[in-house]
């Protein structure tokens, strides 16, 4: 028998690299970052030697996971500062990273989480945060924000979106897309009358009486 060639190797390596991943990106979006790294192993069809030299610690797992979200986040924040109207592009940023953490309970723990060894996460949550802060002053200055308004109310926002669960992934970012419009009337300097999105049903069955309006 002969050995395995170099290119060999590098090809399963990255193979290997990849299904796991996938792995960790179907889990912790399914079932957040208390995944074992184990369970991350088996559904990669890996060894746990093999997930552990490649990613030493779940921080590291856990930030190339979601590189791609983090990327996602980043544009969405800079699309919502070039908009002219700071109003309208901080409701671009509320709407579309509620919508963004809605598809992806993992991502919204990463985002929320601070990891010592994941600094891509840290670093794109600073980014985030002082980009929106700056949005949200120009909103006030214009008159369309409540003045009363502090960023960690964005972080409220972001953990109360991060709550929702439905029973398939279409409805859970449906009811996300009402929430965030529930939001932003919230945060309005003077909330006017526009229209929520739909509602959708979040729990089986009847609403007891005297709760439906």
């Amino acid at each position: 028998m002969t050995d395995p060639s170099p290119h060999s190797l590098r090809s399963d390596a990255a193979d290997n690299r990849a299904r796991i991943l996938e792995a960790a990106r179907t889990l912790f979006s399914a079932e957040g970052l208390d995944v074992p790294m184990r369970e991350v192993a088996r559904r990669a069809g890996v060894g746990p030697a093999t997930l552990y030299r490649r990613f030493p610690t779940k921080q590291v797992l856990v930030a190339e996971a979601f590189a791609d979200q983090l990327n996602a986040c980043r544009v969405i924040v800079d699309e919502g500062c070039a908009e002219p109207d700071p109003w309208r592009g901080l409701c671009q940023v509320i709407e579309r990273i509620c919508e963004l953490h809605a598809r992806d309970r993992g991502f919204t723990e990463a985002f929320l989480s601070t990891f010592p060894e994941g600094a891509d996460v840290d670093a794109s949550r600073e980014y985030t945060v002082a980009a929106v802060a700056a949005l949200a002053q120009r909103a006030k200055e214009a008159g369309r924000l409540r003045s009363d308004f502090v960023l960690d109310d964005l972080i409220l926002i972001l953990m109360a979106n991060k709550g929702i669960r439905a029973m398939s992934g279409a409805t859970q970012v449906m009811a996300s897309r009402r929430f965030a419009a529930l939001a932003i009337q919230a945060i309005e300097a003077h909330p006017g009358r526009t229209p929520l999105p739909p509602a959708v049903r979040l729990a089986s069955g009847e609403l007891p009486t005297g709760t439906q309006a």
